[in-house]
């Protein structure tokens, strides 16, 4: 963890912060981009929301990282192909999701962001979506560019490697990430109980209500 934060530290002052994406510039303020403009410019040194890369969801819209803030993310990385841990991961992301109360739930995302830029266009990643059921109203699939894709892996701790026949041998890590876009808590490994995420999320839940109080 001290050396992701440290990684984290180092990209994040080096880069400045963007938050209009390129598609607002051009047509003025459409709905896809409404979250990015009117997203606060102030974060917390340790915030990934600091990145100015721009990702495609799987609905075609531009969106940078920012756009999630407000709520807890649960987020991992995967590929659409995997066969084997992939499919795991994201059932125990789904698990997690299960776990959670109900008042906590409607206020949780859940990001998938995949390092298969070539073949996991937001298409691919729509199909994705219906064929694991993952429920829009919490669920963000991302496709980004490979150096940025690159960035977001070493910043999370993520590492994935492509083989000869264009499979991935990688890492697999779940990630909660608070309000802010801080690492807040990692798990890695599969098949794992979804109680610590839980019990995090709860607590953000609770720490988010004192806040406003």
């Amino acid at each position: 963890m001290k050396r992701i934060l440290l990684l984290l530290a180092v990209t994040l002052a080096a880069r400045s912060v963007v938050l209009a994406a390129d598609c607002c510039a051009k047509t003025g303020r459409p709905s896809c981009c409404s979250e990015i403009q009117t997203e606060p410019t102030s974060f917390t040194e340790k915030s990934l929301y600091q990145l100015d890369s721009t990702w495609t969801n799987d609905s075609g819209s531009a969106i940078n990282l920012a756009s999630l803030k407000g709520r807890p993310q649960v987020v991992a990385m995967f590929f659409a192909n995997c066969a084997y841990t992939c499919p795991l991961l994201v059932h125990n992301m789904k698990q997690i999701e299960a776990a959670l109360p109900e008042n906590v739930r409607t206020n949780v995302g859940f990001v998938l962001v995949s390092f298969d830029s070539e073949r996991d266009t937001p298409a691919a990643l729509h199909n994705y979506r219906l064929q694991h059921q993952l429920d829009s109203r919490r669920w963000t699939l991302l496709h980004g560019n490979p150096d940025d894709v690159l960035e977001l892996g070493a910043l999370l701790g993520v590492k994935f490697k492509k083989d000869a026949q264009g499979q991935f041998m990688h890492s697999n890590v779940i990630t909660f990430l608070n309000s802010e876009g801080e690492i807040a808590f990692q798990e890695t490994g599969l098949n794992l109980s979804p109680a610590h995420v839980v019990d995090k999320l709860v607590r953000e839940r609770d720490r988010l209500i004192d806040s406003r109080r």
